[in-house]
């Protein structure tokens, strides 16, 4: 997605919802997340990302998307990407959720309101507050660690 104003809003706001729906994912082993992107199981990857959302949010929330990328070589940390798609009520992001060692990170790739308002701040309140309707709990925000350049 182009980046604006209000996307690093919108993915923190993202990021802080689905942060235990991440450390659920964690949980699995990344052997077994990717020999299921390898061999194309995305039924099974399905799911795991259903069963981990619907830990805490209302079923159907949080869906995997068309699939995902792994990274694995001999010198570095494997790293797992999963298109989701985050559907509260009326409104749909598509994200990718990155899930490393010892962190993890989102970025919206598209986002769509059901009725847009005019003003950014309005829709990203919306966000917020769609998402929250959504949760069985209250956010816990995610601790935010700026990446080194590679």
């Amino acid at each position: 997605m182009k980046q604006c104003a209000y996307s690093s809003e919108r993915e923190r706001i993202i990021a802080d919802a689905i942060c235990p729906v991440a450390s659920e994912l964690r949980m699995i082993d990344v052997a077994d997340l990717v020999s299921m992107l390898r061999f194309e199981r995305n039924g099974d990857l399905a799911d795991l990302v259903a069963s981990a959302a619907e830990l805490f949010f209302l079923p159907g929330t949080i869906t995997l998307g068309i699939g995902g990328d792994y990274y694995l070589d001999w010198s570095g940390e494997p790293r797992v990407v999963l298109d989701l798609e985050i559907r509260p009520k009326g409104v749909t992001v598509y994200a990718r959720l990155t899930l490393e060692h010892d962190c993890g990170g989102v970025e919206i790739n598209h986002i769509s309101f059901e009725d847009p308002s005019d003003n950014p701040q309005h829709n990203t309140a919306f966000l917020e507050e769609r998402l929250l309707a959504a949760a069985y709990r209250p956010f816990i925000p995610a601790i935010q660690v700026s990446r080194p350049a590679a």
